[in-house]
């Protein structure tokens, strides 16, 4: 099976990241801006936890609360399970299946690589079955 390395050299090398002490507003403006689920929050250079959609409809939409003075710290997730380049796509996707979230950042050494979502890994899944599939058919024709 493919390894978070493979799918993260098919990705843009732009990571997307606020900071904890920004304010929600602009990080959910980002997230729309760049079409994306969730941001890192890195703060110094470390990361520090991530933002979701989920931790905004859940912390600030349903509680009410002004996304235009309320941080990022105050609504992010902090325990943030990460993977390494060397995790596989099944080992990723039975991380986010477990624990039930859909982006998972990708660490070496306290250095933030990247991200990858659910969505990277069913095409990297999807990919990888055409592959079989083509190898197979010219296995049968011969």
């Amino acid at each position: 099976m493919n390894k978070i390395s493979s799918i993260l050299n098919g990705k843009s090398n732009e990571l997307w990241s606020v900071k904890s002490d920004d304010l929600v507003h602009n990080a959910i403006r980002l997230m729309a801006e760049k079409g994306i689920g969730a941001l890192l929050v890195i703060d110094n250079g470390k990361l520090s936890g991530i933002l979701s959609e989920r931790d905004y409809a859940r912390k600030i939409f349903l509680e009410n609360r002004s996304s235009s003075t309320a941080r990022v710290s105050e609504i992010m997730t902090k325990d943030v399970m990460t993977i390494t380049l060397d995790n596989s796509v099944n080992e990723c996707m039975s991380m986010m299946t477990e624990n039930d979230f859909r982006h998972l950042p990708v660490v070496e050494n306290e250095k933030v690589l990247g991200m990858v979502s659910i969505g990277d890994l069913v095409k990297a899944v999807i990919k990888e079955q055409q592959f079989t599939i083509t190898q197979l058919e010219q296995y049968i024709s011969g």
